[in-house]
């Protein structure tokens, strides 16, 4: 999988499960200590994470990290 079709799939996900929980993006920035600006960019595919923000996304979200790298795993 190419880097860019990597984090579109990273930033699909983490939209849904933002979504499912009731959280906005801004909801979402503020708990994770980043900008609402950041989050929208990760969600779009046009920001690439780094491990510790994708590892802070999962503990957010309450999924893992695995799943949120693209794996089959359901959260």
């Amino acid at each position: 999988m190419a880097s860019s079709e990597l984090q579109q799939q990273v930033g699909r996900r983490m939209r849904v499960i933002r979504k499912e929980k009731g959280l906005s993006q801004e909801a979402l920035a503020e708990e994770l200590g980043l900008h609402r600006t950041y989050v929208g960019a990760l969600e779009r595919g046009e920001r690439n994470p780094s491990l510790k923000v994708v590892s802070r996304l999962a503990v957010s979200l309450g999924v893992s990290t695995d799943y949120l790298l693209c794996s089959k795993e359901q959260h």
